[in-house]
């Protein structure tokens, strides 16, 4: 089964995007820029500014795939379904509310970091926003490929569970105290994947997992989900 791969959106510490305002999505080991509402909703959005910035991270690399995508705007609910793959979750979130718990006994404990100190945090934010009710659920990969999101996503097209899927990689910098242990590129990329065929050909190609269970891009093998992306944003700008 063949997916179309019709979105992408983007945070790494080079910066913000989606594939239709060019640029490259690179992911070098430097500081994540600090998201404000204004880089990523047009219009005011309340809760933006109270998430931690894991969910921050996640939404905003979302909301710029489905913008990519022509899917941002919506009037009735759809069933399209995101999956998330994380190395660290909300671990970050979790260091910082447990600092508070510390304090008085946990008297002063964050009831605001506590509400995202769940892996899955962003989802059900993401959801909201845009009006998503397909599943939504965030793994854990102890490597830094970020196929096992994308394999997800194209077995819940496979089974009819929904039409439309985005998949990506969600992660903030390795805490210093773990930064001798673990290694990994900060920031968020997420694809908009659907069986729905274009009008035009896609321009970023197909997406399909092969009956061996590999995953291709254009009926070739990528080797994890950042060179998938950096393989059709290549495509596009030559297209």
């Amino acid at each position: 089964m063949d997916a179309y791969l019709s979105g992408i959106g983007w945070v790494t510490g080079a910066g913000f995007g989606w594939g239709s305002q060019g640029g490259d999505c690179t992911f070098p080991n430097v500081p994540l820029p600090l998201l404000t509402r204004k880089d990523v909703f047009p219009e005011p959005n309340q809760r933006f500014g109270r998430m931690s910035d894991y969910a921050k991270l996640g939404l905003a690399a979302i909301a710029f795939a489905l913008r990519d995508a022509g899917l941002e705007t919506w009037s009735t609910k759809r069933p399209i379904g995101v999956v998330a793959s994380t190395r660290l979750g909300s671990l970050a979130t979790d260091l910082e509310y447990h600092q508070t718990v510390l304090i008085q006994r946990g008297g002063l404990a964050s009831p605001n970091l506590f509400a995202y100190t769940l892996a899955n945090c962003f989802l059900g934010d993401a959801a909201i926003q845009f009006g998503l009710t397909g599943s939504s659920v965030a793994i854990n990969e102890t490597a830094e490929g970020g196929l096992g999101a994308l394999r997800m996503a194209l077995e819940d097209l496979a089974m009819g569970e929904a039409d439309t899927m985005l998949a990506g990689i969600c992660d903030l910098p390795v805490p210093s105290a773990l930064s001798n242990i673990i290694t990994l590129k900060p920031g968020a990329v997420f694809l908009v994947l659907t069986t729905k065929a274009p009008a035009a050909p896609a321009s970023y190609g197909t997406v399909s997992l092969a009956d061996n269970g590999r995953i291709l891009h254009n009926c070739s093998p990528p080797g994890s989900l950042i060179e998938l992306v950096q393989t059709a944003l290549a495509r596009r700008a030559a297209s």
